[in-house]
């Protein structure tokens, strides 16, 4: 998921140049957007809908208020997933749009846009636009053979045991604006670091204000459930945090030795964690590769981390 703020930012270039506007209907460029349902309830073998209430746009996707979940974190949407063997974006929305704040697959719909719009694979646009400008050599959705030695295996508790996963043979991905790029944290750091300094030629000012700063007023990040063992109720900060147009914006500093608030932030779903805090110059990124997502263990390390850099 740590991808999604490369894709957001692609977004917001394509905004920027006037080939795409933050209200635009995403229908315009999906047509399978033009009748979007909403679920209303659920029983044990199917759920009820009704039509939305307003049309999806890019600044849903953007601000994660499509109403567009994700079946790992949802039983309703899980349930209908094992059903239909769609994907969640075209699976029906869990309220309308711009109704509260959800986590969802909607930047994976939004990568689908930056295609169209671009004509060209998003992994395309990404590599031109962002990841050689910045010297991300490391990042891509498939590793070359030579460099596979270096990603390590991904272990998951349960039961109080710590399990291996082997990774597989062939270290490559489906290309999607919500996930699975493979990095590094020297190549991500520069990601974050472009956001440190104003932008560094990647996106401008104003971009960079709408990445960094509340888009959704006052809704708040919200508690996600889980409906599988890849998760556990997540993230930090609901109740009271924001989202910008690609990351969770902090809205109070917990103690001193912690994050200020401002700071952005956001995580990938093996335990992969960063924030950038402008107020104090401060970027930091860790990676684990380890499920569940939110691990207890996990966390306490996140937070363990982020005290020491601030003592």
């Amino acid at each position: 998921s740590m991808t999604k703020p490369i894709t957001s930012a692609l977004a917001l270039m394509l905004i920027e140049e006037g080939k795409l506007r933050l209200d635009d209907p995403v229908a315009n460029y999906l047509p399978a957007f033009r009748e979007k349902s909403v679920i209303v309830s659920c029983d044990e073998k199917d759920c009820r809908t009704r039509p939305a209430a307003r049309t999806v746009t890019v600044r849903h996707l953007l601000t994660h208020t499509s109403g567009i979940g994700y079946a790992w974190s949802d039983p309703y949407l899980k349930m209908l997933q094992e059903k239909t063997g769609l994907s969640e974006g075209d699976l029906p929305l869990l309220h309308d749009p711009g109704a509260r704040w959800t986590y969802g697959a909607g930047t994976r719909v939004l990568g689908a846009i930056v295609e169209k719009v671009s004509g060209r694979p998003l992994d395309v646009v990404m590599r031109q636009r962002i990841l050689e400008p910045l010297g991300m050599n490391d990042t891509s959705y498939a590793v070359p053979p030579e460099k596979a030695g270096r990603v390590p295996t991904i272990h998951q508790r349960a039961g109080g045991v710590l399990r291996e996963k082997p990774n597989p043979a062939e270290l490559r991905s489906a290309v999607r604006g919500d996930s699975n790029l493979y990095s590094t944290a020297t190549d991500y750091s520069r990601f974050l670091q472009m956001l440190l300094n104003g932008g560094r030629g990647i996106v401008s000012s104003a971009v960079l204000r709408q990445m960094m700063q509340n888009q959704i007023g006052d809704l708040v990040v919200e508690r996600q459930s889980v409906a599988s063992d890849f998760s556990r109720p997540y993230p930090l900060g609901a109740g009271v945090d924001k989202w910008s147009l690609a990351f969770q914006v902090a809205a109070s500093g917990p103690a001193a030795n912690r994050r200020s608030p401002g700071s952005v932030s956001w995580a990938g779903i093996f335990n992969t964690h960063f924030w950038v805090d402008p107020k104090r110059q401060v970027a930091a990124i860790l990676l684990v590769q380890l499920l569940p997502f939110y691990d207890d263990r996990a966390i306490a390390l996140l937070t363990a981390f982020e005290e020491q850099i601030y003592e």
